[in-house]
Parts: C-alpha cells; structure tokens; sequence
C-alpha cells in the first residue's frame, strides 16, 4: 500500500519550540539576575518547578493532560479561544498562574518581590512570542511533499495558542489540507479518536498514512494505537522507550523520502 497522506506533529517536530521556551527563560532569568544578584541558572529551575507543581495543583489540571498542554505554554498562553468550560477556567486563572509562578520561583532563591515577579512573569510572555523558531528543513521537505501526498497537522494544545504559534510563522499553515487541534476537537494525542478523526478528514484509510513526530508518549503512541505508520522524529538522540516502538526513527525530516519510497 502506497503513502498517500502524512500527518505532521507541530512542537518540536516543525516549530522548535523547545528553543523558544529556553530562550525566553534564559532572557528573562537573567533580567532577574541583574535586579536581585541571583543565579540565572538555579532561578530558571526553581521557576520551572513551581510552574509544574502550580500547574498540577488546578482542578483543570486532568482537562490540559487530555488536550496536551504542559504547564510553560501556561506561562504565557491567554486561553481565549475554545468551547470546553475549562478554557474559561483557564483564562482566569492563567494571570495569577503566570505571576505565582515566578514568584514562588523567587522565593526559593531568596527574593520576596511581587512586583518583580509580575515584571518577570510580562517579560516571559511577550518574549516567547518574539521567539518563533523553525527547523531548517521544514519548509523544504513540506515543499517537496506538497501535491505529492495530502497533509495534515495534528497538534495537541489550545486553539488560540497554537493558531498564535501558526500566526507567527505565516508560511507554514498553506503547505496543510487540514490542520486539527487537540483544544478544538475535545481530546489530545495519543487517544485514537483524533487520529480516527484526521482519517476522515482526509477520506484516507490508517495503511495509506505516516504519522511524524517528536514525542513517543502522544505522536507515536497514538498513531500505532490507530494503526497508523509512525515516523519518531529524534533530533537530540534521546532515549528510545521499549515499550513504544516506532515503525521508523530518522534524525532529519528529508529521511521521510526514503520511507514515503518503500512504500510505493
């Protein structure tokens, strides 16, 4: 059975959002430091940590593990877009979650100053955004495949932040048939109804589709649940997980040529 369709992860699979975040952090830990004399390094896990046990501490807690969203796309999404109840949740608590956060991470270093939390919490947000990243091949291997084979994006995560994230790289939206997110649809990967429901999208069969992207848990996971070629995409070398096996692992998206190839 040939490849007709390929089904795209979005964070750190297109988008390098790690970088993003890591640099957001680096700049505005070290903002901190030139206020207050502390370790920019130490402040940036302190802050991390708060966040995650802040961010766990919610009742909406259960909602962002169902849609995938982790608790630093916490630290400067606004929430203001999809139609669960939790979302309206999310967007009044987001605020406060943000300002918590690093003043808690503050405390741990020593520093009580809400202002400067405040401060800190308003500089990481408006950084992150001026900090889109994308690998070097993205738009070369989605030229390549356009009108070749369909193409989807399925991302976990809240439809106003991830259309943001599409927002600030204009380029990239064009190259998809269809885009699905998580926020919109009702449940993340790696349940198989979002996979099943990209299926229909694109009136493809689960042996006609590759699924590629970073993560074991959702990506690869979700798509052999649905029956789906999976490609895990491991730029970093990190560690393989014997309980979930891709079909295929590559360290470059121009890999994917050789797979589509196989299958013809």
């Amino acid at each position: 059975m040939s490849i007709n369709a390929v089904f795209f992860d979005l964070d750190d699979t297109l988008l390098w959002d790690d970088r993003s975040v890591l640099e957001a952090f680096e700049s505005t830990c070290k903002r901190a430091a030139e206020v207050t004399g502390v370790d920019h390094v130490q402040l940036e896990a302190a802050v991390r940590g708060e966040a995650r046990s802040l961010y766990e501490s919610y009742e909406t807690y259960p909602f962002t593990t169902k849609i995938g969203i982790n608790p630093f796309e916490g630290l400067w999404a606004n929430f203001t877009a999809g139609e669960q109840p939790e979302f309206r949740q999310l967007e009044q608590i987001v605020k406060g979650y943000r300002k918590d956060a690093w003043h808690r991470g503050l405390e741990k270093m020593g520093v009580n100053d809400s202002d400067l939390a405040f401060e800190l919490s308003e500089h990481f947000a408006s950084k992150r955004r001026a900090l889109p990243y994308i690998y070097e091949e993205t738009f070369q291997i989605l030229k390549e495949l356009q009108g070749n084979v369909k193409l989807l994006l399925l991302t976990n995560g809240c439809p106003a932040l991830q259309q943001e994230k599409l927002d600030g790289v204009p380029e990239l939206a064009p190259y998809f048939d269809k885009i699905v997110i998580s926020g919109s649809f009702g449940i993340g990967k790696p349940d198989v109804s979002i996979f099943n429901h990209a299926l229909s999208l694109l009136d493809v069969t689960n042996d006609q589709v590759l699924m590629v992207g970073d993560k074991l848990t959702t990506d690869i996971r979700g798509g052999l649940a649905a029956g789906i070629k999976t490609v895990w995409i491991n730029r970093t070398n990190k560690p393989a997980d014997p309980n979930i096996i891709p079909d295929f692992e590559i360290q470059h998206l121009s890999q994917l040529h050789d797979i589509i190839a196989s299958f013809a």
